[in-house]
């Protein structure tokens, strides 16, 4: 098997995989997965589309992640795993696509506009 070279997105976080055959090491910007993601949540959200299609030792992943916070960037390593395992294999696409993880979120973060204190948020009107 070659490697497979495929990108996620979420927000503003930007992750690139290359996905090989291995012995189910992640490695995230150049240390292990489990380091640069330290809470349990997030590292669950990175090894589930390997739970759910029972992939935990059979690939090695290298990420380059870069933008946005640490949820935003689990999540588009997410993404980018799961577009790479069904790539391989499209008897994949039945697992994932009802847990939802081939569907890229579009939700962005709405600009701040002029004239007002947030995007939505008004400045507090005082009559004196």
């Amino acid at each position: 098997m070659d490697t497979v070279h495929k990108i996620g997105r979420r927000k503003t976080a930007v992750a690139r995989i290359y996905l090989s055959e291995g012995k189910g090491n992640i490695t995230v910007n150049k240390k292990d997965y489990k380091d640069y993601f330290t809470t349990g949540t997030l590292q669950y959200k990175v090894q589930q589309p390997l739970m759910l299609t029972e992939n935990l030792t059979s690939y090695d992943i290298k990420v380059n992640v870069y933008g946005g916070g640490v949820t935003g960037q689990a999540e588009a390593i997410r993404l980018a795993i799961t577009r790479a395992l069904v790539s391989i294999n499209e008897e994949h696409k039945a697992v994932l696509k009802p847990e939802g993880l081939l569907t890229r979120d579009p939700r962005m973060v709405e600009r701040k506009k002029f004239g007002q204190k947030k995007a939505r948020k008004k400045f507090q009107f005082s009559k004196r």
